[in-house]
């Protein structure tokens, strides 16, 4: 296994040189919802930074505090372009990024690798944004962190908290979900939609939120699961829309940012 991922959606999504990467979060962080706690996991969205970004950045506000005692992530996201069967993880060494390589977790794929549904495969992360738009803000908050990107197919709660149960096994481990919430319905509707899978999140209903409520329901409900499991729950930290940011209010993107303890 050798090799590194090039970015798909760099200068599309986020900026793909480092000074304006750097602004560009920084100007997600002034955005950004206040938290007063750290969190042991994290869901964020995954749109353009000018969209989702400051959503983003309120759940990475809460992992700034565990910069030095972090020291794997464990990402997660849906395969927006690549139909298949269960969960993928890369074959190469490394993703690259604006701010460098983030160095791919070989001894966290090495765990993983034999579990129900999980093969090795690059072409579901070749152009999948939902994962590489959360590497810069992952080098911003925790440094230099081995990551082990995971794209979720068509996979069960099961599969997905079997994954995360694999690597997840103390503090220096955080596991990151990267999701949007509802897409394309009116202002007024998406953040009633928003609130409700917000309410099912909470309420750790995970059979209760289907496609239409996140792109990444499946690596959602999997980490809720696992979270269950550990005696912790989500909680929502900041519910907006990209009519809220830089998008017009008559077709919007719904964004979530959930901490666990």
């Amino acid at each position: 296994m050798s090799g590194t991922r090039r970015p798909a959606v760099a200068g599309m999504f986020y900026p793909s040189s480092p000074p304006a990467l750097r602004a560009a979060l920084d100007a997600a962080y002034a955005g950004a919802r206040d938290v007063d706690r750290t969190s042991v996991a994290v869901v964020a969205p995954h749109a353009g930074y000018i969209y989702s970004g400051p959503v983003a950045a309120t759940a990475y506000r809460a992992l700034r505090p565990l910069a030095g005692m972090v020291t794997r992530v464990l990402l997660l996201g849906p395969s927006h372009y690549v139909p298949f069967d269960g969960v993928a993880v890369p074959s190469v060494d490394a993703f690259a990024t604006p701010f460098g390589d983030v160095r791919v977790d070989a001894d966290a794929r090495a765990r993983v690798l034999g579990l129900p549904g999980v093969v090795v495969s690059d072409a579901p992360h070749a152009d999948e944004h939902s994962l590489e738009v959360q590497l810069p803000f992952i080098v911003d908050a925790l440094g230099d962190v081995a990551v082990l990107p995971v794209a979720v197919g068509r996979a069960s709660d099961e599969v997905v908290a079997g994954v995360i149960d694999a690597v997840w096994d103390g503090p220096s481990v955080v596991p990151i979900v990267s999701t949007d919430l509802s897409h394309y319905l009116s202002y007024d509707e998406a953040a009633v939609r928003d609130r409700a899978t917000a309410a099912q999140v909470e309420a750790g209903r995970p059979d209760e939120i289907g496609p239409h409520d996140a792109c990444g329901y499946r690596p959602l409900r999997g980490l809720m699961v696992a979270a269950r499991a550990r005696g912790l729950s989500l909680s929502a930290v900041d519910l907006r829309n990209s009519g809220d940011t830089a998008g017009d209010r008559s077709r919007v993107v719904g964004y979530g940012a959930f901490l666990v303890a």
